[in-house]
């Protein structure tokens, strides 16, 4: 059974007749750039231990290579999610869907008296600092590699649940921890954020109220960095909303 995240993310694929014509595994994101130039980049997440379902996306149709993000072979995941966020994630497709331009994932959103909880150690990215989080009545980061003051990530199970706001990095799109997230936080107000995050419309049908993700608008640029450096793609990019 495919969860409903992964279904409508397929389902809802735009240029499915596109091919892969490159994939670019950084230090610390993946990226796959399209027959027309489109690109798409999703967080690198290591893991072979099981085959991948294509030998390689090189030359797959854009729709059939997507479905790489199914697989339990995480470094193919990744290549699949980016070549959806190719996709999804153009400044033509943002421009009709009238995505507003955005500084902080958290813009907006009242904050206080809630408790916020965030999936992945995501301050100081994209504008969410440690002081728009203590507007928060409380806050907590639930973190795979935490660092002092997080909570390890089986967290989720007891603390999710509670939350008001829930903002979740878009790389458990990739390592397949998104539909039970998702599960976990239903009663709160849910942002996906993050360079991994497709901008896709129909996700909001799932209980997600926004949508927080990038536009690459300096691929050459971005390609040659993401193989020198654990750098951040922010530079070149641009970030939008879409949702509430």
């Amino acid at each position: 059974m495919i969860p409903a995240f992964y279904e409508t993310l397929l389902c809802q694929l735009p240029d499915r007749e596109l091919r892969v014509e490159r994939i670019v595994r950084g230090l610390a994101w993946t990226a796959a750039v399209l027959s027309n130039g489109q690109t798409g980049i999703a967080m690198h997440t290591p893991g072979e231990t099981r085959p991948r379902m294509f030998p390689t996306l090189l030359g797959l149709p854009a729709g059939e290579a997507a479905r790489a993000l199914l697989s339990w072979n995480l470094e193919e995941a990744g290549e699949g999610m980016a070549v959806a966020n190719a996709c999804f994630n153009t400044e033509a497709r943002i421009e009709a869907l009238g995505c507003r331009y955005t500084g902080s994932s958290l813009e907006g959103v009242e904050l206080a008296g809630r408790r916020l909880g965030f999936v992945g150690h995501l301050l100081h990215h994209g504008g969410l600092t440690e002081e728009l989080a203590a507007r928060a009545e409380s806050y907590f980061i639930l973190e795979r590699e935490p660092r002092d003051g997080d909570y390890p990530d089986p967290a989720c199970e007891y603390l999710l649940p509670d939350c008001d706001v829930a903002v979740i990095t878009g790389s458990a799109c990739v390592n397949k921890t998104m539909p039970r997230l998702l599960e976990l936080a239903k009663h709160a107000q849910i942002i996906l954020t993050g360079p991994t995050v497709p901008l896709c419309p129909a996700l909001l049908d799932l209980g997600i109220r926004r949508l927080n993700g990038s536009v690459v608008t300096d691929r050459e640029g971005l390609l040659e960095q993401i193989v020198r450096e654990r750098c951040s793609p922010n530079a070149f990019s641009r970030h939008f909303t879409l949702g509430e």
